[in-house]
């Protein structure tokens, strides 16, 4: 089966992209049908290769093998409505507050399916989407929504900031509810009974199948599209429709996935706003965590506040950076960045714990790359305006972790510091330098 990189159902994305954009009111009706061979063998190309095995243990090369075969029966139980998602695998992960992240792992078939629906959703709802959304979305990233906080505060009279963070929000999503959103644009039962089938598909964890009537599998393709598609209703549209009404000064959202902060200008309306956001969560079964929501002081008047009130000027963590106020040369405000302090002392951690792991398993010249992948991506994520104290830091971190480490392959001291940076010279690993430049975009 020839593989071809557009075909008919990637016409018809955006036409339905059109209309969608057109008329913000159109029901779609029929859209289970794009769900054939073509389209599903260019979702299955578009798939990471080698991404960890769901409970089928069936990765995408074996899945590949008899790739015809494997897609043109899928497509006949997709059509024959027998198809059933296969559950999760669950894994854990560590968070930053030492609990455990839990992921779910699904299975090759599973995600080429979840890979179609995505895009069918996208084609849809990128077009209702709020601008102040940023997360999983195409062409936008958490850099667009720090750009925009960072524009927000620094072109706006902000001087409160609502901090928000959603308590458990992927497990504990509603089915009801957002099967309900989605059948505001979808009316195609086809398609609304394969989606709720992925979300009613449950996941395995230590031998025992668990189900529930709330959340969405972190790690699943489909999962962010839904996760947006509720919020936009729960959040988005009721912040623009209902909150900017009813407040008397300036305020605006800038929301990356479940993570949010409101800039407002009016105390009064802060207050409002944050005893709104507990409400309004509380009547979709969510809840705001106690210890990561709050309301704070901030902005260019900020530390001329906190002098005269004898405290320390108030700073805020959003997408793993700490903003403060700070100034510019010539003394005037600005909004700083950092690195947050458990960030970055957990990415210290992870390289240190990981190279003293592998440090003696191969030589240096075999895990060398790594050292630099690992360098290179820390830049591109951390590497934006304001941060490269940090980005520098975790730079001498990594260089200080490696001189001491190749120094214990021997039982005595072998490397100098002199012959360490000449070893550099020779091998050299990524300097800090700032990716992201707000200033220039």
């Amino acid at each position: 089966m020839p593989y071809t990189e557009v075909g008919t159902t990637e016409v018809k994305l955006v036409l339905i992209a059109g209309h969608a954009k057109r008329k913000p009111n159109m029901q779609f009706t029929s859209l289970a049908h794009l769900l054939d061979v073509e389209f599903l063998e260019h979702c299955f190309h578009s798939l990471y290769r080698n991404k960890a095995v769901g409970v089928d243990d069936v990765s995408w090369y074996d899945y590949r093998e008899n790739l015809e075969v494997n897609l043109t029966d899928l497509v006949e139980r997709l059509r024959s409505k027998k198809f059933k998602p296969i559950p999760a695998r669950r894994i854990y992960i560590p968070k930053d507050n030492g609990e455990q992240r839990p992921l779910g792992i699904s299975a090759t078939e599973n995600k080429i399916v979840e890979k179609g629906i995505t895009r069918i959703l996208n084609s849809i709802y990128e077009q209702d989407f709020s601008d102040k959304s940023y997360g999983f979305r195409p062409k936008l990233s958490c850099h667009h929504a720090l750009k925009e906080l960072n524009d927000q505060i620094m072109e706006n009279p902000i001087n409160h900031i609502v901090e928000a963070d959603i308590k458990g929000f992927f497990d504990n999503v509603s089915h009801e509810h957002l099967i309900n959103f989605l059948k505001i644009r979808i009316k195609d039962s086809s398609m609304i009974h394969l989606i709720t089938k992925f979300l009613k598909a449950g996941y395995i964890d230590d031998s025992l199948l668990i189900t529930s009537d709330d959340g969405t599998p972190q790690g699943s393709i489909l999962s962010p599209i839904l996760a947006n598609v509720f919020l936009h209703h729960v959040l988005d549209k009721w912040f623009e429709k209902v909150v900017k009404v009813h407040v008397r000064g300036y305020c605006e959202i800038i929301r990356y996935a479940d993570d949010f902060v409101c800039v407002v200008r009016y105390k009064s309306d802060a207050e409002i706003i944050e005893k709104a956001f507990h409400n309004r969560f509380n009547k979709y079964g969510l809840e705001l965590h106690p210890e990561k929501s709050r309301r704070i002081s901030f902005g260019r008047f900020e530390v001329i506040n906190a002098e005269n009130e004898k405290r320390q000027a108030n700073t805020f963590d959003f997408l793993g950076f700490t903003h403060f106020c700070d100034k510019t040369r010539k003394g005037y405000f600005k909004l700083g960045r950092k690195t947050s302090r458990k960030k970055f002392n957990r990415k210290c951690k992870i390289f240190t714990v990981w190279l003293k792991k592998n440090r003696n398993k191969k030589k240096p010249k075999e895990w060398w790359n790594t050292v630099r992948a690992k360098l290179r991506g820390h830049y591109q994520y951390y590497g934006i305006s304001g941060n490269y104290k940090c980005i520098e830091a975790y730079y001498k971190h990594v260089v200080k972790t490696l001189h001491k480490w190749l120094n214990r392959r021997s039982q005595k001291k072998s490397m100098s510091w002199a012959n360490f940076n000449n070893y550099l010279k020779c091998y050299p690993i990524p300097r800090p330098g700032i990716k992201h430049n707000f200033y220039t975009w």
